[in-house]
């Protein structure tokens, strides 16, 4: 079956199947891929905003600039 037969089919899904229909596939994904998934009781450093002093006034100049051109 490709994937043009099953979308009509899977659009008619009540909500909470698609739900469970989604959890099914992450779960087989998970299972047969080499996906890296997140670790439990890992700590990641992720980038963010804070303590990134100037970067508003950047932003706030390249849309600026943007808008401009």
């Amino acid at each position: 079956m490709t994937l043009n037969e099953l979308l009509p089919v899977v659009r008619m899904l009540s909500s909470s199947d698609k739900l469970k229909l989604i959890r099914i596939l992450a779960e087989e994904l998970e299972a047969s891929e080499h996906i890296a998934p997140l670790e439990p009781f890992k700590t990641y450093n992720l980038p963010t905003p804070y303590n990134s002093f100037g970067a508003g006034e950047t932003l706030m100049k390249a849309l600026t600039e943007d808008n401009i051109n």
